[in-house]
Parts: structure tokens; sequence; C-alpha cells
């Protein structure tokens, strides 16, 4: 007979709730720590089951997915940014609409994209050339933010962010927020209500949304110029164009309005691109900048692995820009970054609702109870990872890899939801480390505080503040 899994009974200390509002991922890794695999814990009326050990998280990501929905508190907030888009969206919408993107993320087109990212990190660093000699310092979190929206600005749309970064970053930023501080209510302020907050984050919506409604707009009127048989023309994808000069047609949005569904003949409508094309934006730029902000603090940490990092650049690029067909060379470059998404995992809640009765490892889950995995937490079970808390590259060698459960490690989730982004994300964040590691090193200012901010991603609360210096002294 299943059992009801451990924890601290109906009524939990207020102190613990308090640490529940004020700082989840701290207080769900203690929780870990101290009941087990499968917890029960009661929040108010609700009881939550926070499942961390692989097994479990594979049942409900994996082997039993089907009987774990997104009809979530998380991803009903999140539906009101991204609509129903593959993020957020269950069942046969979504299954359609990853049938439709997923030509979009094949690893030839992703690839293609290659130059374009080198051609934004360089951009970048070349304005951090003037913070390098007067040595003012840097909030690099920022910086990811910018060079990781203009990518994505790029690679979806064709286009240029360049004056509009600020105030896109800025609204994305407020959006999230929003709907964090909502969770965090249980949203007892209604959307309605014209408060500040409430204003503000209607205010953001807009501007995303204009940006991302305007521009498939203007394409579906570009298309009409060339006519049905040319607007379905396949393409080999953005591989045969070099960084700005693509062709504007071979973009993301082109590839997801060209998509069409082997079984039902259809295409996406405006609805559905504008959903998709909110969820990439979104998704795809906030999640990387967000490890990739944690990795030069990482490193910073840590001179041993830095100087690994510049001998493997050093020994493999001789000084010239990367390319796609350097990064299976990369391999320390590549571990860098998987240990920064082990210890900073940018999605590191997963809630699911059970649709029927089940059970776990021997626990009982019944039926609409609500299930939360975290990535946040498996990665930093002592169980399963020495050393759990420190920053050790080599743990991801094929050598240490090897038979390691494949949900000890999921930051991009798993099962049939496995984030459609991850080989764009890996190839971006590769590109960018490499870039900045070629040229630079970020020392962090003394005395700025360090903290995660516990988001819809694991922010630096007060964001990162960094010297640059020049590789060459």
């Amino acid at each position: 007979m299943s059992q009801v899994p451990p924890g601290p009974g109906n009524r939990p200390p207020l102190d613990d709730l308090e640490a529940l509002r004020d700082g989840p991922h701290a207080f769900f890794l203690r929780v870990a720590r101290n009941y087990g695999p499968v917890v029960r814990y009661p929040v108010g009326p609700l009881a939550v089951y926070l499942v961390t050990g692989p097994d479990g998280v594979r049942h409900i990501l994996q082997d039993n997915h089907k009987n774990y929905s997104k009809d979530t508190f998380q991803y009903n907030l999140l539906s009101t940014i991204t609509g129903k888009g593959l993020l957020t969206s269950d069942g046969e919408h979504w299954l359609r609409q990853r049938r439709l993107a997923q030509s979009a993320f094949q690893r030839q087109r992703i690839a293609g994209f290659a130059p374009m990212i080198v051609d934004a990190a360089g951009a970048m660093l070349d304005r951090w050339s003037a913070h390098a000699a007067s040595g003012k310092p840097i909030d690099v979190a920022s910086e990811m933010m910018h060079v990781a929206l203009q990518i994505v600005g790029k690679a979806m749309f064709s286009a240029e962010i360049g004056d509009q970064a600020d105030e896109l970053a800025t609204a994305t930023l407020t959006v999230l927020d929003h709907i964090v501080g909502r969770a965090r209510t249980f949203g007892v302020v209604p959307e309605w209500l014209p408060t500040r907050g409430n204003r503000a984050h209607q205010r953001a919506l807009s501007v995303l949304d204009e940006a991302v409604m305007g521009t498939i707009a203007e394409r579906r009127q570009s298309l009409r110029g060339f006519g049905p048989t040319a607007a379905r023309q396949e393409s080999t994808g953005p591989a045969d164009a070099a960084g700005s000069g693509r062709d504007p047609m071979e973009d993301l949005l082109a590839l997801l309005m060209r998509a069409t569904d082997e079984q039902t003949g259809e295409q996406m409508s405006d609805q559905h691109l504008r959903d998709e094309s909110m969820t990439m934006l979104i998704a795809g730029h906030e999640t990387v900048a967000s490890a990739l902000a944690w990795t030069w603090h990482l490193l910073a940490e840590n001179p041993l692995c830095e100087e690994m990092l510049h001998a493997e650049l050093d020994r493999e690029l001789a000084g010239r820009a990367p390319a796609a067909a350097d990064l299976p060379r990369l391999t320390y470059t590549e571990m860098v970054f998987q240990e920064a998404l082990r210890l900073y995992p940018p999605a590191w809640l997963i809630s699911r609702k059970a649709r029927e009765d089940d059970e776990i490892a021997g626990f009982a889950i019944p039926k609409g109870s609500l299930v939360v995995t975290s990535p946040y937490v498996t990665h930093r079970m002592a169980d399963l990872w020495p050393d759990a808390d420190g920053f050790r590259p080599e743990r991801f060698s094929p050598e240490a890899s090897a038979g390691r459960h494949r949900y000890a490690f999921y930051p991009f989730g798993g099962g049939p939801r496995l984030c459609i982004g991850m080989g764009f994300a890996m190839t971006e964040a590769a590109l960018i480390i490499a870039m900045v590691g070629q040229r630079f090193v970020l020392r962090p200012v003394s005395g700025h505080p360090i903290a995660v901010e516990p988001g819809v991603t694991l922010r630096p609360k007060h964001g990162l503040m960094m010297r640059v210096e020049p590789r060459d002294g």
C-alpha cells in the first residue's frame, strides 16, 4: 500500500512559510535534504508534493508524463504573457505546435545562426574595451541580458534590436517580476484592479506585444508580394548566410510561418505565431542570460578553472573568432557552462498537476495534487554530486558522466517536453563564453553583494558588478 510522503505534518512553522515565500529555492533544498526525495508539504489548504529524486523526476516528466498536466498556478500565470505557446500549452494543441516548430530548431539551422551570435558578442566586447581602459565596472547580468536579447531578436525576426534593447529588456523583466509577485501572493490582487504594479505590467506587455505583432504583420505584408509559391519555398535555413547579411526570410519567424502540419496541412495563425514568438523572445533570452551571468561569477571565483578555459580557447582558436564547426572541440568550454547550469539552472522549478492518483517511490500522489520538481535541488543533492556546492566543470567529462542518471541533471527539463531551444541555447552560450574568454577576464567588485533572486529564473538579485580586464595584461 502506498504511504503518505514524509514532511512537517499539517501545521508547518510560520518561519518555514516565510522562507518559502522569500527564498523558495533554498527552502526546497533544505526540505529535500531533511525529508528525502519525495516530500509532502502543506501550504494553507493545499499540499505540495516535492519530488527531487531522479527516478521520481523521470516518472513525472517521462514515464508517466500524460498524468501530469501544466494546469498549474505557475504556468497559468506565465500564459498571461506567452498565451498558448510551447512553454505553457498542453495536450493536442501543444503536440500540434511542437510538430510545426520542430523543423526550425534542427541542428543545421541552429549552426547557421553562429555568425550572427559571434557578431553580437563582438559588438558587446568592443563596447567593453572602453570600460577596460577606464576601469569602470559593468553589470555583467545586464550585459548578458542585452546581448541575449539582441541575439534572439536577430534569430527570431532578422531585426536589429538596437535602441529598443533597453525598452524590451525592461519590459521583459517587468512582466516576469509581476507574475512572480502574483505567485508569491497567490494572486490575491486581481489583474483588473488599477494598481501601480498592474498598470506597469500592462504597459510592459503592450510594448512586447506591439514589437511582436508589428513584426508579424509586416512579414505577412511582405509575403503577399512574393506570392504563395515563394512564401512556401523550402530553404536550407540560415546556414548559407553570414552575419547580418542573412536573408530576412530565413529567420525563425519565417520558418514558423512556412511550417505545415503533415497530418492536417494546417499552418500557424497569427495568434499562434504571436504566442510562440513571445515565448521564444522571453524564454529565449532571459534564461540564457541568467545562466551566463552566473558563469562569469563562478569563473571569477575559481581561477584554476578560468585558466583551463583560457588554455583551451588559445589552443583551439588561436585568436580567431569561433565558429559552429569549432564547438565539438571546445569541450571544456561546454563543461563550464554545464556546471553553471547545474548550480544555477534558469528553469529551476517545474510544476505539474496530477490528473489521476499515482505512486512515486512507494508514496501516494493524490489526484489533483500540485507536484513540483526542482533542477536546482536535484543538482545539489550530495548523493548525486560529491562536493555538490562546488564548481567543478570536470564533472561533465565523458568519463565522469558515464553511468549518471539521466535525471540527475535536467536544466532543460526532459521527456516529450524537453526544451525545444536547448540546442540553440547551448550553441549561443558556448560561442559567447569563447568570445569573452579570448579577450577579457572579469573580476568582481569588492563588497558588491551576491545573492540569488528566485523568480521565473535564478537572477543575481543585485546584478553582478565586475571589472573588465584585457587578457593581454
